[in-house]
Formats: C-alpha cells, sequence, structure tokens
C-alpha cells in the first residue's frame, strides 16, 4: 500500500462514525486528510489526540455538505493549498425516524435528502474535477452507503420508521452505476466503489433506536468499515471494486 502514502484523500461527515474511523485508519496508512463536517470542532479535538507525526497531515474544514457553496469551497482549498484530491470518502449522511406517511415530517425529509443525496452529488462532482484536471484523471471515489440501500430492511412494530433513509441509499447505489460509466465515458481512470454495511454502533442511529437495539443485535464497530475502505482503495490500478456488502455475524436481516 506504499502507493497510498502522501496521498490526498478528503472525508465528509468526518467528525464521529465512520468518517472519524476513516481519518484514523487513513492518516495511519500514510494519507493527506482533509475531514469535512458541520462540527469541525471534533476533528480539530481529534487532532490533538493524534501524534505529531500524523496530527501534521490532518486538516479540518468547517462544511455542510447540503450547501454547495460550502462544498466548492473546501475543494477550492483542497486544490490550492494540497495541489488537489486523491481521494474522497463521501460519507456524510443521516436517518429520519418520523413515519413517511405522517403528516409535519416534510422537513425531516428534505434534510435527508438533501444531506444524502445532494450532499454526495456536491461532494463527488467537485472530487470528480479535481481528480480529472489536476490528477491525470487519476482518483478513486468511495461512497458509504448501507445494506438498506439493497433492501429495505424490516424493523418490525417497536423500532421507529426508517422515513426515506432506504430510499436516499438506493439513490445511491444507482448513482454507483451512473458515476462508474461516466468517468468511462470521460476517458479517465477516476474508480467509485460503494461500501454498504449492516448496523455500525455510530450516533448516526437516532437515540430512540440505539436503547432497543444495542442490547440485542449484533453490530459491526466503525473501524471495520474504514478497513473495509482501506481495503477496497488499495487494490491495483486495474481493479474496480463496485460494492463490498459488510454485516455483523449474526445480523437477522
Amino acid at each position: 500500500m506504499d502507493y497510498l502514502r502522501e496521498k490526498v484523500v478528503v472525508i465528509s461527515g468526518a467528525s464521529a462514525g465512520i468518517g472519524a474511523a476513516c481519518v484514523k485508519t487513513l492518516l495511519t496508512a500514510g494519507m493527506i486528510v482533509v475531514g469535512l463536517a458541520r462540527r469541525h470542532e471534533y476533528i480539530l479535538n481529534m487532532k490533538k489526540e493524534l501524534s505529531p507525526e500524523l496530527s501534521k497531515h490532518l486538516f479540518a474544514i468547517r462544511c455542510d455538505v447540503t450547501q454547495e457553496r460550502q462544498v466548492s469551497k473546501a475543494f477550492d482549498w483542497t486544490n490550492d493549498k494540497l495541489g488537489g484530491c486523491d481521494i474522497l470518502i463521501n460519507n456524510a449522511g443521516i436517518i429520519a425516524t418520523a413515519q413517511l406517511s405522517q403528516k409535519n415530517n416534510t422537513q425531516q425529509i428534505r434534510d435527508t435528502i438533501e444531506t444524502n443525496i445532494m450532499g454526495a452529488v456536491f461532494c463527488i462532482r467537485e472530487a470528480f474535477h479535481s481528480m480529472r484536471l489536476l490528477k491525470n484523471g487519476n482518483g478513486h471515489i468511495v461512497i458509504v452507503n448501507s445494506v438498506a440501500g439493497h433492501q429495505v430492511p424490516n424493523l418490525g412494530p417497536d423500532l421507529p420508521s426508517l422515513n426515506i433513509y432506504p430510499a436516499t441509499k438506493f439513490a445511491l447505489k444507482a448513482m454507483n452505476e451512473i458515476y462508474r460509466q461516466e468517468f468511462q465515458r470521460n476517458k479517465t481512470q477516476v474508480r467509485v466503489t460503494t461500501v454498504s454495511p449492516g448496523v455500525v454502533d455510530t450516533d448516526i442511529l437516532p437515540i430512540e433506536i440505539q436503547n432497543i437495539v444495542k442490547p440485542v443485535m449484533p453490530m459491526l464497530e466503525a473501524a471495520d468499515v474504514a478497513d473495509a475502505i482501506l481495503w477496497a482503495l488499495s487494490r491495483p490500478a486495474n481493479v474496480q471494486i463496485h460494492n463490498i456488502i459488510i454485516k455483523p455475524m449474526g445480523e437477522k436481516f
């Protein structure tokens, strides 16, 4: 994996959960990491806990991925200061739990679509143009998806609805293939990979789901997903890892 050393990787949703695990894993692999998050102070706190050798390669940018201009500015900074983006980990995402069919849930639905779909569109678009223009058409985009993007889980009557969340993840599954075709059409060597974990023990799960799920359901750790992402990034340039599905042992759906 020596060729990954000093590659510039941008990670959205880098303040916690899978994003934070990716920050630590990819830094340890020798990469230069730009963490994007609304709570960028969490990344700064993480930076303080790292060794000097690793911390000097971590940069934090306050960025709400639903805001197109903020995303553009974050990548402009990366292009100007670090010479462009080699890798994007598109990780930012949220879950709404109001029933999709109930009234007065419009804002939750909009927020989820704006974060999970439009945030991905903005980040991937900027990353691709950075790779195309500044990295000789080479690069790798990883989309953090979910098993809910392949089959809508039936959580039963004791857990809240997942609202529009699975639909946004199905959209990411389709986008993965659209991007693969477009990157080829543009005659680049930019690869795109989706990583779809089962239940992961992170704060993306609303507290009402955590309280019920944690005592009875096997869960992945965020580091498990980060390790899979590093594996996908480390494959030879001629290998296109299209999708990885990871489930904890014993998962019921």
